[in-house]
């Protein structure tokens, strides 16, 4: 699986069926292609790890002849990504080729995507987007291979926003486990990260969506009921929304997610508590009907507040979906009732508040249910027509496919529960279609590159490109192919 945090596809409950391929007849056209597939394989991880990558890890996008490179912004090969799709979910898509096929070149490239990983932890415990190796800017950042820092006040903000951190310990924990921990200073890494993990998770059972490993919150925080109010302002107040609670961008649910698979990996079973108090604060964190749903960011008494600037005080009709998709994904896990028990009444809400063209408002006024949007200058509306194109007011409803997976969960008994959790955490299997495999291998270049047309934004133009999400899912394509005909 592409590591792309705690998203709707990853969730396999009722939909997704594993088959086992031991014993099934193998034709010789299906050997000859396993073969091509494999040393297509082998021709794309060579050629990412040993030409595209620089200091062992990745950006988003290249041009096709590596000369410009992209992350959220431009980059040079001093500076690498470490939000998806960068470092770790090119990574990870190695390790879990090597833990299909045992191709050692994907296992040294994984080690050297581990390397860089590992240069960008900060000494409070995890990572933030990037990990830089340039002189001026690393001895501005705290990171904890470095030691002391010279800077009065080095940058030290680890965070869980866009499943940085969790992505990041995805990747080195399937590493680290596919090594049997022997690689000591990898080991090391991720038990010190987890840990921070844990310390940064709030009395609340909440995870804001930074933390330096100092106190943030008010003294005596405890878990309370979620509330509405109609008392918000409508202008935006400004203020360090940082160390508040967040659900923003799924970063809660990611951060779960990661936990139960690290529960799983080292049985351990502090992960698996911390996983549930953060459960609890979702059951906890939902919001009264009429709006049986849940806000994007809150404040410490559990009310919806602003974020940044265009993230008003609302209920979210995108962050919403996510918890549910959680909540589903922990009912699998645990088999506990609780977990299911918020979500019909939170679809009936969405369902209620779906706009005519079938998608949802990201925001939704409280109390009044009114789509809120934005203008351009960043004045509140609820106007859709002067949207600022930077960010998604609005997004695509899931709630038919939510109520087809929540139907056929509630429908398992517990054993068939219990393979579906399984299923959830487990590497991926698979076999692609020959069709589908052939168009991959037809695709790579004569260096080993799938280059397509595409977008670098931030050097506006559209152009030949190479991504890193494709390198991914195409590596994924192949290296299930060639394990499925083993």
């Amino acid at each position: 699986m592409i590591a792309s945090g705690w998203r709707l596809g990853r969730m396999v409950v009722g939909l997704t069926v594993v088959a086992a391929f031991a014993g099934l007849p193998v034709s010789a056209a299906d050997d000859d292609l396993a073969k091509e597939a494999r040393e297509a394989m082998t021709k794309a991880v060579q050629f990412y790890s040993q030409v595209v990558a620089s200091h062992g890890g990745y950006v988003y996008k290249y041009s096709a002849d590596l000369s410009l490179r992209e992350g959220e912004g431009r980059t040079t090969p001093d500076t690498l990504w470490i939000q998806p799709p960068g470092t770790p979910t090119v990574g990870l898509a190695y390790t879990e080729a090597y833990l299909r096929t045992k191709d050692e070149s994907c296992l040294a490239a994984a080690r050297a995507a581990a390397d860089c990983v590992l240069q960008g932890q900060l000494q409070s415990g995890c990572w933030t987007d990037s990990v830089s190796f340039e002189p001026d800017r690393r001895a501005k950042t705290a990171y904890l291979s470095d030691g002391n820092v010279k800077k009065k006040r080095p940058f030290n903000v680890s965070t869980f926003d866009d499943d940085k951190t969790q992505s990041a310990l995805r990747f080195l924990m399937r590493l680290d486990t596919a090594l049997d921990r022997k690689d000591q200073k990898l080991h090391k890494a991720v038990e010190t990260a987890l840990e921070a993990v844990l310390t940064a998770q709030l009395p609340n059972g909440a995870w804001a969506q930074g933390f330096d490993g100092q106190p943030h919150h008010p003294p005596g925080l405890t878990l309370k009921p979620a509330t509405l109010t109609s008392d918000w302002p409508r202008k935006y107040p400004g203020g360090d929304y940082w160390w508040y609670p967040t659900l923003n961008d799924n970063a809660m649910a990611d951060t779960i997610e990661m936990l139960l698979l690290a529960a799983r990996l080292y049985k351990e079973p502090r992960y698996h508590k911390a996983a549930i108090r953060g459960a609890e604060f979702l059951l906890a964190a939902q919001l009264p009907e009429p709006q049986p749903a849940w806000a994007q960011q809150y404040n410490f008494e559990t009310q919806p507040c602003w974020a940044r600037k265009f993230e008003p005080a609302a209920v979210s009709g995108s962050e919403s979906q996510g918890v549910i998709v959680a909540l589903m994904m922990l009912y699998a896990e645990t088999g506990e009732d609780r977990f299911l028990a918020p979500i019909p009444k939170a679809l009936d809400y969405l369902e209620r508040s779906t706009r005519a063209d079938g998608r949802l408002p990201r925001f939704l006024e409280m109390e009044t249910n009114r789509p809120l949007y934005m203008t351009k200058d960043y004045q509140l509306t609820d106007r859709d027509d002067d949207l600022p194109t930077h960010y998604g007011f609005i997004v695509d409803s899931k709630v038919p496919q939510l109520r087809k997976q929540l139907e056929k969960l509630k429908g398992l008994n517990d054993q068939e529960r219990k393979r579906q959790a399984d299923t959830i955490f487990a590497i991926r299997a698979g076999s692609p279609k020959p069709d589908v495999v052939r168009e991959v291998i037809a695709k790579l270049d004569s260096r080993g590159a799938w280059v397509e047309t595409g977008e670098l934004k931030y050097h506006r133009k559209t152009a030949p490109i190479i991504e890193s999400a494709t390198f991914a899912k195409n590596l994924e394509i192949l290296s299930q192919f060639v394990a499925s005909k083993r």
